[in-house]
């Protein structure tokens, strides 16, 4: 009896250690202590080779916090270091959190995506695209072959063109100044009207000004100003006090500092120049740009959408809206693409870059099917990695932008880019 009791007894523990063993299985972390210090390595190596002044990292993975580290300085001059609290200039890290903000008027049924822009806006009702100059250098342009969507404003398809450079048509883009801090929403959106367009809606993916259309939209379909609507429908939700278009003068201290990379090395911007936009209030809230941020604060955001749409007992958006923006939305007849092939193998969903494939090579940005993510014109990166139920953001203040630093942090969270062998 009693070695039939020592038997069981036997059977019991090995069991035990199976079901400890498939548990460590199931549970295994992305973020081990390996990958801690890879992600210290990696971040201490961009301070020391004079990449940045400063960089911190935070990383949650099921939920929990797996990792975070700050290095450097947030500002080199005031020797003030790069810290958990320090506040960056999150720049088209904006764009997700508008997306965000229109989407919740979507899920009240307010509007349809394929619907015109012009059913809700008439400032782009009676728009054209730029063809050329006449032999007296008058405009020429061409009717719209389609008008533009509200789908076409999500996924950067709407044919709007920012850059004072191209040919001919920069010149009016200037002469509109439509993103001119001091107009309101409504003076860009009846400026951008007046202003043709690059390339017919739906034939080309080009960055521009669409974000700050969808926050004008936000506007005219919710009656309530950008600022207010935003703050009252995801930021206050959220709990992201500190994400916020001015830094009030009390946190000034915590503001970094940007910097560019010349042929010199590392040069720090003017305080004074680089936070100007943060400093006041204007008459402009862009939803393309503007925001500031913290680590933790924009960790909350990611963290709502990993959760599909809900933060602890506060939802945002519906598990089918978050599944909807974090598909890919771009035809594959849409070849042009501009740099966006630059951030892997991603599609466009809304207000997402959205990876479709795995790396083909060994450069490219590491990842897992099935991110969405995007990222700031001074270099700052956040995304969601539903597979491994992983966000991660990294905050620095670089110019001009460096896909390097991204590709070293992905690699130093998920290990180097592993190519599956071709057959």
């Amino acid at each position: 009896m009693k070695a039939l009791t020592y038997f069981s007894s036997l059977l019991c523990a090995a069991a035990i250690i199976v079901s400890c063993s498939s548990s460590e299985q199931e549970t295994a972390q992305v973020i081990d202590a390996t990958a801690k210090a890879r992600i210290d390595s990696t971040l201490t190596a961009f301070v020391a080779n004079g990449k940045v002044a400063g960089a911190s990292a935070l990383v949650y993975e099921d939920g929990k916090e797996v990792y975070f580290g700050a290095f450097g300085f947030a500002d080199k001059e005031a020797r003030r270091p790069m810290d958990r609290n320090t506040i960056v200039k999150v720049y088209s890290m904006t764009k997700p959190i508008t997306g965000t903000a229109l989407m919740t008027l979507y899920e009240q049924g307010k509007f349809d995506l394929d619907d015109p822009l012009s059913k809700y806006a008439p400032e782009f009702a009676d728009m054209t695209v730029y063809v050329g100059r006449g032999e007296n250098g008058e405009y020429l342009g061409e009717p719209l072959e389609r008008p533009i969507t509200i789908r076409d404003l999500t996924r950067h398809t709407a044919g709007f063109g920012t850059n004072t450079n191209i040919p001919g048509l920069g010149d009016l883009i200037a002469d509109a100044d439509a993103s001119n801090w001091n107009n309101t929403l409504t003076e860009m959106a009846e400026k951008m009207g007046q202003t043709p367009l690059w390339f017919q809606p739906g034939t080309q993916w080009q960055y521009g000004p669409s974000v700050d259309v969808q926050a004008f939209l936000v506007e005219r379909i919710s009656g309530q100003t950008y600022h207010e609507y935003v703050r009252e429908h995801v930021l206050d939700p959220l709990r992201m006090e500190e994400t916020r278009y001015v830094v009030p003068q009390k946190d000034i201290d915590r503001f970094s500092a940007s910097y560019t990379q010349t042929e010199s090395g590392l040069t720090q911007l003017p305080n004074e120049e680089a936070h100007a936009f943060n400093l006041k209030k204007w008459p402009l809230t862009p939803g393309g740009f503007g925001l500031t941020s913290t680590l933790d604060d924009y960790m909350k955001f990611a963290q709502m959408l990993v959760n599909n749409g809900t933060l602890k007992e506060t939802t945002i958006l519906e598990p089918e809206t978050v599944k909807l923006m974090a598909t890919n939305h771009l035809d594959e007849n849409i070849e042009e693409r501009s740099w966006l092939p630059s951030k892997g193998q991603v599609g466009f969903g809304i207000d997402f870059a959205v990876r479709l494939r795995e790396p083909q090579s060994a450069e490219e940005n590491n990842g897992v099917v099935g991110e969405f993510f995007w990222d700031g014109a001074a270099t700052t990166l956040f995304w969601v990695d539903p597979v491994n139920k992983l966000t991660a953001v990294f905050f620095v203040q670089v110019f001009p932008f460096d896909g390097t630093l991204h590709k070293g942090f992905r690699d130093a969270v998920y290990g180097p880019v592993k190519v599956a062998s071709k057959k």
